[in-house]
């Protein structure tokens, strides 16, 4: 049986008239990486809010380590750690004095001298909270997320506005997190982060749940077509490419040739059909789905704000 350390059931937040979150339901396993994925407005940081506390849900359950976020909200916020899409401290606190002051809520802490050489923020201990960069805030409120030693982390758009070099530094972390034995929930906007790191997504989309599963499972049934493209001369003929098994779509345009295929026999068969026709494959590129293509599908490419 799943060792479930969250339960939502039916989950319903309002603002009025706007349905943030509308009967959302799932479970989250002990030790894995949980993502919550969403376009703009899908009810995402409500979700998170609500599972840890911050808010209180208009209707449904949640049970978190077998405690309820808001009637247990002590001795809740003391097993769990929250780095909000949105924090700010005085400006005035300088960074190790941030850390000792969070450190002193808890009973048991992790050594934040540790956690801010690991976030790459040691040469900063000494600096005023207003002399950080925006990343460099950022990663100080991972740290103190981290530093109550949490079964759960809930990480709220970790590495929105982060450098590829904060962001490699904190998906390494999360996963030595994860294999420590803690829980992780992130919300995310970058699906390649979602891809790599998380065990299990769900994917939110005006309020409710439209797809829960493992990355490599929501590809496989969501993600599309395989695209394959290469160069060809202004003579090409493609139409013997179309009859193949499997090509589902093909195109030629500006001298580039675009085919979508459903199957990987297809592409050793055009590969075969283009070296008889002395076609060049310099220029072969092959691009399997991704969890973006599926987060496209079900959400709609249209872009919202």
């Amino acid at each position: 049986m799943d060792d479930y350390v969250v339960t939502v059931q039916n989950l319903v937040k309002h603002y009025k008239d706007v349905k943030a979150v509308d009967g959302i339901s799932f479970s989250v396993n002990r030790g894995e990486i949980f993502g919550i994925v969403g376009p703009n407005g899908a009810g995402k940081t409500t979700t998170i809010e609500c599972i840890a506390g911050m808010r209180r849900a208009d209707s449904g359950s949640v049970d978190v380590l077998g405690l309820d976020p808001v009637k247990d909200s002590l001795a809740l916020k003391r097993r769990i750690g929250l780095q909000q899409q949105e924090s700010e401290i005085p400006d005035r606190l300088r960074l190790w004095e941030a850390m000792e002051l969070f450190s002193s809520f808890y009973d048991t802490v992790l050594q934040w001298e540790a956690l801010l050489k690991q976030l790459n923020l040691w040469e900063k201990k000494d600096s005023f909270y207003s002399e950080l960069s925006g990343g460099q805030k950022k990663r100080l409120f991972v740290a103190m997320a981290l530093i109550g030693d949490p079964e759960i982390v809930f990480l709220d758009e970790f590495t929105s506005g982060l450098d590829p070099q904060s962001r490699i530094s904190i998906w390494k972390l999360v996963k030595e997190l994860r294999d420590q034995g803690r829980t992780i929930v992130l919300s995310t906007h970058y699906m390649d982060e979602a891809e790599k790191l998380c065990d299990r997504v769900a994917i939110v989309d005006h309020g409710k749940l439209t797809a829960l599963d493992s990355p490599s499972n929501l590809i496989s049934i969501h993600g599309g077509h395989t695209r394959i493209q290469f160069n060809v001369g202004d003579v090409f003929d493609g139409e013997s490419l179309s009859s193949l098994k499997g090509v589902e779509f093909i195109q030629n345009s500006d001298n580039v040739c675009s085919l979508e295929v459903s199957s990987s026999s297809a592409i050793v068969e055009i590969v075969k059909q283009l070296d008889a026709m002395g076609q060049g494959l310099d220029s072969f590129k092959i691009e399997a789905p991704t969890l973006e293509d599926v987060f496209l599908n079900i959400t709609g490419r249209e872009v919202r704000d």
